[in-house]
């Protein structure tokens, strides 16, 4: 995402700011939160801060990934109309959606369903002691586990994520919003965003990036040409 900011910062956006979200950066451990929730709480919080020092600036969320699942989330949520637009990238939606390849096709990544699935079971019950156990790890060497993420907790993974219904999320999205995706995309198939999204919610704009891969999309130069015409659009 730093590749994005900083191409829209020199492209002329009046201000762009890299969030350095909690589990992830300097913000704390790596992998972990405390609860379920308290990504939207850091977020609100940012918020207070900045939004008084752009008054009459539309704001627009962008994630990608995980991140953009994220976003999703922050769409669908109580947060939602604290934002002008949404751009979500390759967005994660849940391990079951039409969009998500097979397990084996991300040899970076190691994704634990039969955990995540009981622990959202326990969660539902309000049983959440064992949260903290991780679900996803990645393939990250020993050298870099200090400045990376090696892996994520159910919680982190949770909170970073749209709710468990994401369908509820499309449809809760009362803002503008467009998903943009690589046609080479390893980790999901970017040809069936459109037909997932836009059942949904019609309004959901689904732009596809020929040639594309999953991080291509964040730091290719055609992919970042792309995704700031989208934002431009943005009222």
């Amino acid at each position: 995402m730093h590749a994005l900011a900083r191409h829209l910062a020199q492209s002329g956006a009046a201000q762009v700011y890299a969030l350095d979200m909690r589990g992830h950066g300097a913000s704390g451990p790596h992998g972990d939160i405390a609860y379920v929730g308290q990504l939207e709480d850091d977020l609100a919080d940012f918020l207070a801060q900045v939004r008084p020092r752009h008054t009459g600036l539309p704001f627009v969320l962008a994630g990608f990934s995980s991140g953009g699942g994220f976003v999703l989330r922050v769409a669908g949520g109580p947060l939602g109309d604290r934002f002008d637009a949404y751009v979500l990238l390759s967005p994660y939606l849940r391990y079951d959606a039409p969009t998500s390849r097979s397990r084996g096709s991300t040899p970076w990544a190691s994704v634990s369903v039969p955990r995540i699935i009981a622990l959202s079971i326990l969660e539902g019950m309000h049983i959440t002691a064992f949260e903290g156990l991780r679900v996803v790890e990645f393939a990250v060497e020993d050298s870099d586990r200090d400045r990376l993420t090696p892996s994520y907790s159910y919680r982190l993974n949770a909170n970073f994520s749209p709710h468990q219904d994401y369908a509820a999320d499309f449809r809760r999205t009362s803002k503008p919003m467009v998903l943009l995706a690589g046609t080479q995309d390893e980790l999901f198939y970017a040809d069936k965003f459109a037909g997932t999204v836009q059942p949904l919610a019609p309004q959901i704009r689904v732009e596809l990036v020929p040639g594309v891969t999953h991080a291509g999309l964040v730091t290719r130069p055609e992919a970042l040409a792309a995704i700031q015409h989208e934002m431009q659009g943005f009222p």
